[in-house]
């Protein structure tokens, strides 16, 4: 049987993304929606790191499967870093990202600032029988864009202007994943796994 991996997410887009990057090694891989339900973790942690530990372990022991999870936002430096890991939540759970685009340059206005560096994080982490047998971390760096641009992508995509594209994000999102922070992070964990399939995959563990 296949060994699998459970990708620990319901997002329709962060899936989009992360399915080609690890296509063709030889692994199931299944998603939240494809598991018994299982109530969400408080993300409790400081750091997108310690957020992807908590939410892979936490799904690893639950459904007692390879899991791997990320925590992923989006830093404005002008704004000290927020909002950081509060990203999907900033201005609350059911706030619109067109809404949060609004706080997020209200808050810049408030200060004077009319545009900021930036960058996109993604970390990931991967947890089999309780134990992390990987971590990495992604970034790309860009800044806020003066207006939301672009229909692709999703979440804050529309606001993070890419110097290197000339664009926004959602502006290139058929490129995006070459260049982006969870790009990046899961291109790592793909030569992980490869190399760990290679040599000694009893440390991947079992799942049913």
């Amino acid at each position: 049987m296949p060994l699998q991996l459970l990708v620990a997410t319901t997002n329709r887009g962060k899936l989009r993304e992360i399915e080609p990057l690890l296509a063709g090694l030889p692994i199931d891989l299944v998603t939240l929606s494809d598991c018994p339900p299982v109530d969400a973790p408080e993300e409790t942690g400081r750091t997108f790191a310690e957020n992807a530990q908590l939410k892979a372990s936490y799904y690893a022991a639950a459904l007692g499967r390879l899991t791997v999870a990320e925590d992923s936002g989006l830093e404005v430096d002008a704004l000290g870093g927020a909002p950081g890991v509060e990203s999907a939540r900033f201005g609350g759970p059911d706030t619109s990202y067109p809404e949060k685009f609004a706080l997020l340059y209200r808050a810049l206005g408030a200060i004077g600032a009319s545009e900021s560096t930036a960058r996109f994080v993604c970390a990931i982490a991967l947890v089999s029988n309780g134990q992390v047998l990987f971590e990495t971390r992604g970034e790309v760096e860009g800044r806020i864009a003066l207006a939301p641009k672009g229909e692709g992508g999703f979440g804050y995509d529309p606001i993070f202007y890419y110097p290197p594209f000339g664009c926004t994000l959602a502006e290139a999102f058929d490129r995006k994943s070459s260049v982006s922070h969870r790009g990046k992070a899961f291109r790592q964990l793909r030569a992980f796994l490869e190399s760990t399939l290679g040599s000694d995959a009893t440390l991947l563990g079992s799942s049913r």
